[in-house]
């Protein structure tokens, strides 16, 4: 799995204990330092501070910063060497994709999984419907992913409230920030951006579906 080679706390020159302020002040102290106004004609003094700028706005706020926690693939620790945040040039931006799409599917899938299992008399009711429609497609009960998968897309948007729906769309909004601060932006530009941000919301999606799968199968043979 590809390791992110930028981490936003490096770039602010901090540790991922730092508090709200010192990361506040780190990045004031760097903006003021890499100014355009300071740096005229300075191309890596023009890079630092877009560099800043994306990691300030996701570690300035306090829940973006949470979603950046969860998605982050492991720390680097703060370092002062500008170049190791340069990203590797031989990591594959589709490797980078993929392990986040992973991160996001397991988000997903956890989610309705933990409803489901603290919801036992739902997942009876579900498995109920799921037998009914499998014994009228097969003539027999079995459990078949693909008819249960079936099942999963009319309930989910009944058990997904107004919170998990927008803590869903910060952890996208994040994740898509970290994917075009590693250079993966699909064709580029505004057409490339939403590429990207579709493959993360069809991973987080299909997360979801196969963590009702799985309480199904989990309780299949017992109900």
């Amino acid at each position: 799995m590809a390791k992110y080679h930028i981490d936003y706390y490096v770039i602010l020159d901090v540790t991922p204990q730092a508090t709200d302020e010192e990361i506040k002040r780190s990045y004031r102290k760097q903006a003021l330092k890499y100014h355009p106004d300071r740096n005229q004609g300075n191309k890596e003094a023009e890079e630092k501070i877009r560099e800043l700028n994306a990691a300030y706005e996701i570690l300035g706020d306090p829940e973006t910063r949470k979603s950046y926690e969860r998605l982050r693939f492991g720390g680097f620790g703060a370092k002062t060497d500008h170049h190791d945040d340069i990203p590797d040039k031989t990591i594959d931006p589709g490797e980078v994709l993929e392990a986040m799409e992973e991160k996001l599917w397991d988000e997903g899938r956890l989610e309705i999984f933990r409803i489901l299992m603290k919801d036992i008399p739902r997942v009876k009711a579900e498995l109920a419907r799921i037998r009914e429609g499998t014994v009228a497609v097969l003539g027999y009960d079995k459990f078949r992913e693909d008819i249960v998968k079936h099942f999963a897309r009319a309930l989910i948007p009944k058990l997904v409230s107004d919170e998990m729906e927008e803590r869903r769309e910060r952890l996208i909004d994040v994740g898509l920030a970290m994917m075009l601060s590693q250079g993966v932006e699909g064709i580029g530009g505004q057409q490339g951006s939403d590429w990207v941000r579709k493959q993360l919301v069809e991973a987080y999606d299909r997360g979801r579906q196969d963590g009702y799968c799985e309480a199904c199968e989990l309780l299949y043979a017992r109900y």
